[in-house]
């Protein structure tokens, strides 16, 4: 069998992973259901489809896909017309959404009884790590499959890891988006406190960077625009990652702590901050927006909502 991608998704993230592909020199055809996306993707000169049916073909040898939710991802696998139903048993899948570790499990369960190789690929790093091939893509499925599709995660992403069984990448990209929302919301208020105690923002966050409150916020994706070229707070918090896809995300890591009786009561606030913030119609703006949310009068910005009615959890 010839090698040819078939990439389905090609949004914020899905389309510089595409690209990245077709640079390194692999075949390579993508869709989307989205006009804008495809509209996109001529412009940027990759080869697309129209008809899902007449992309998925026995001729395709491996499919990626970079879909929004379990429900998309469920449907374009285990559909009647579904890429499990189609592709022959030497295709390769990949799927790069961020879904619920229950619906990863069964379409890889599906894709196994059913001769095929698959493997749960979540990534991290947004749309800067994206377009610049630096991602970190957290790997679940056998040590086969990761094995054959380590030459193409090499090409979109710069650290790989082989979390475990089917599920296990979802599992491991779940817990570490809590972490990211938690630490953003963290990032923001200390900046916040800074500002209302007068201290110079710039400084704060260079001894950050330095000291002991250092997280990934602070270094590389500050929620404050003037700090760090390229980041989203300095395009009026044009999505990286939206304030949506990280509410998504924290309320699959709330379903997953009471799946099983996991205590995560900062998961919790987390989650109903975004969640505040994404209903007052900030969810199509970068995560790191969260501080317009958290800074209030603080910060002389366009949006700026009050999460002080909040009442904080103590259990998950």
């Amino acid at each position: 069998m010839s090698e040819l991608i078939a990439f389905i998704g090609v949004g914020n993230m899905g389309l510089p992973m595409a690209e990245n592909l077709k640079k390194s020199g692999k075949k390579i055809k993508v869709f989307d259901v989205s006009k804008k996306s495809i509209d996109i993707a001529r412009e940027k000169k990759l080869d697309v489809v129209d008809n899902f049916n007449e992309l998925i073909t026995k001729e395709v040898s491996t499919v990626i896909t970079m879909l929004p939710e379990g429900k998309h991802s469920k449907e374009v696998f285990l559909g009647e017309n579904g890429i499990i139903n189609k592709v022959s048993k030497d295709c390769l899948l990949i799927d790069c959404s961020t879904i619920d570790i229950q619906t990863s499990k069964e379409i890889g369960k599906k894709a196994t009884e059913n001769g095929i190789k698959m493997i749960d690929a979540p990534v991290s790093g947004g749309v800067m790590g994206a377009q610049k091939a630096t991602l970190n893509i957290m790997v679940g499925g056998t040590k086969e499959a990761f094995d054959l599709a380590l030459p193409l995660l090499k090409i979109m992403g710069k650290n790989i890891f082989h979390a475990g069984e089917l599920g296990s990448g979802n599992g491991a990209k779940i817990c570490n988006n809590m972490s990211l929302g938690i630490t953003m919301i963290a990032a923001s208020e200390s900046l916040m406190l800074a500002k209302r105690l007068n201290i110079d923002i710039k400084k704060v966050h260079e001894i950050m960077k330095n000291a002991s409150g250092n997280s990934w916020p602070i270094s590389v994706y500050p929620p404050l625009p003037d700090l760090i070229e390229g980041t989203p707070s300095n395009n009026n918090y044009r999505p990286g990652f939206s304030a949506g896809m990280m509410n998504k995300d924290l309320k699959l890591a709330y379903e997953c702590a009471k799946s099983v009786s996991a205590d995560t009561p900062l998961g919790k606030a987390a989650l109903e901050i975004y969640e505040k913030s994404c209903k007052d119609g900030n969810d199509d703006k970068d995560f790191s927006a969260i501080s317009k949310v958290i800074g209030g009068d603080a910060w002389d910005y366009p949006i700026a909502v009050s999460y002080t009615h909040l009442t904080l959890p103590t259990k998950a």
